[in-house]
């Protein structure tokens, strides 16, 4: 719970980036989740170069699946540490981010593959109606992507912002084209802050819808 004064800084700057972001053409549901992006990286780079892009479905569905309880499965370990834990216990949200273990480690040797598609190919299960956040490797939205085309995995929201200068930009640009409810970025910019950002502000407007 933030404290009044912290709250005082967050109400601050978010009133900075309203009046420096200008006018802008995100409806009232998209831009809450802009403006915490934008929030998290101090970039407005976000609402120019390096725009959010939102499946006309991806709010909805997101929200519905996280105030559900859904699973939320990471690529990496640093995104569910700058969650808001408070969302996760009382909604229920259990967490899946396989990339450090083992099993994933040795499959990906014997397949001559990245940890991050292995470790998405193996929270097959987790993904059936969950959210899967991918803030770093671009090789795990790849493989969300063919898991989906298979048939293999059904989640209720990909979150797709990956950093990076090799597949970075491509894979996100290859979401765009993914008819399932999807958010993602323009560019090479991305990480673990902008994904966590997205699904905290998704929080947000489960609590407080405009």
């Amino acid at each position: 719970m933030q404290t009044r004064v912290g709250q005082s800084i967050e109400d601050a700057s978010m009133n900075i980036i309203d009046q420096e972001a200008g006018p802008h053409d995100y409806d009232p549901m998209e831009w809450p989740v802009v403006r915490r992006i934008i929030h998290s990286t101090a970039d407005f780079d976000y609402i120019g170069t390096n725009r959010v892009i939102f499946h006309p479905g991806a709010i909805r569905s997101g929200m519905e699946a996280l105030a559900a309880g859904c699973h939320i499965i990471t690529d990496v370990n640093g995104i569910p540490g700058l969650l808001n834990k408070r969302n996760l216990a009382e909604f229920g949200n259990g967490m899946t981010c396989r990339i450090s273990e083992e099993r994933v480690a040795s499959l990906a040797r014997e397949r001559d593959s990245t940890r991050a598609r292995v470790a998405m190919r193996e929270s097959a299960q987790e993904m059936e109606g969950g959210v899967v956040v991918v803030g770093n490797a671009p090789t795990a939205l790849l493989e969300v992507m063919d898991m989906v085309r298979d048939g293999v995995a059904r989640p209720a929201l990909v979150v797709g912002v990956p950093v990076g200068f090799v597949q970075a930009a491509e894979s996100k640009a290859e979401l765009e084209t993914i008819q399932i409810p999807h958010i993602t970025n323009r560019g090479r910019k991305g990480g673990s802050p902008v994904a966590a950002a997205i699904i905290n502000a998704l929080f947000k407007l489960v609590r407080s819808p405009p």
